[in-house]
């Protein structure tokens, strides 16, 4: 699939709306405390994300990072270049903004194309806006070294490949649960990242689909 392949399968998807929190569900964790399919917080920040589609080595990509251990946040996890929205941004100024703090993206070169369903997340008390955006050049990405550990250019193919998906068993402190997962460049893709990448991938008329928990992880 090529970038003007996706601007082009977008185009309805800025007419009727995108697929919203049934796309969400699909990559949701079992269960997720404190999160609601559709529910947004009302004193939850507000946040923007973007989701930025260029042609890379293989087909149109998408852009992920691998944030560093330090981080309050999310730490060592693959992640959408986002953050919280200063005063006096709009949610587009905003994701620009954040995409060249993290990977060095002259906010000049960027398209915004639309935006997808936000996304209440407890763990940061952040309601999430992802916006799509595309650049026409596959990027020189300069990551910031105290934000990005590595960056990730995931073609679209590689997410779209059923054995990119799967259930895996999560362990923390105060449990385990069981988590839908994409499995890329040796990396965990999960959470709320995996939930705005699947409406993404909705939105553009593909079907990712990690099927029922397994038995063995209940």
């Amino acid at each position: 699939m090529t970038l003007a392949e996706v601007e082009a399968r977008l185009t309805r998807v800025w007419v009727e709306g995108p697929p919203g929190p049934a796309a969400h569900l699909r990559l949701a964790p079992s269960p997720r405390p404190g999160w609601q399919a559709g529910e947004l917080s009302p004193t939850a920040r507000t946040g923007a994300a973007i989701v930025l589609v260029f042609d890379g080595e293989r087909g149109a990509s998408v852009l992920l990072t691998v944030r560093t251990r330090g981080l309050p946040h999310h730490a060592g996890q693959v992640s959408l270049p986002g953050g919280g929205v200063d005063a006096g941004e709009t949610i587009e100024q905003a994701a620009l903004r954040e995409a060249h703090e993290e990977v060095g993206i002259d906010p000049r070169r960027v398209r915004v194309l639309g935006a997808l369903t936000p996304l209440y997340i407890p763990v940061s008390r952040f309601n999430l806006y992802p916006v799509v955006a595309a650049v026409d050049d596959r990027p020189a990405w300069r990551p910031s070294p105290h934000e990005v550990d590595s960056v990730l250019e995931v073609a679209i193919d590689e997410l779209a490949d059923p054995a990119a998906l799967r259930w895996e068993r999560l362990e923390r402190p105060s449990g385990g649960f069981d988590v839908p997962v994409y499995r890329i460049h040796g990396e965990r893709l999960w959470g709320a990242t995996a939930m705005i990448v699947t409406e993404f991938l909705c939105a553009i008329g593909l079907d990712p689909d990690p099927g029922p928990i397994p038995r063995s992880g209940r």
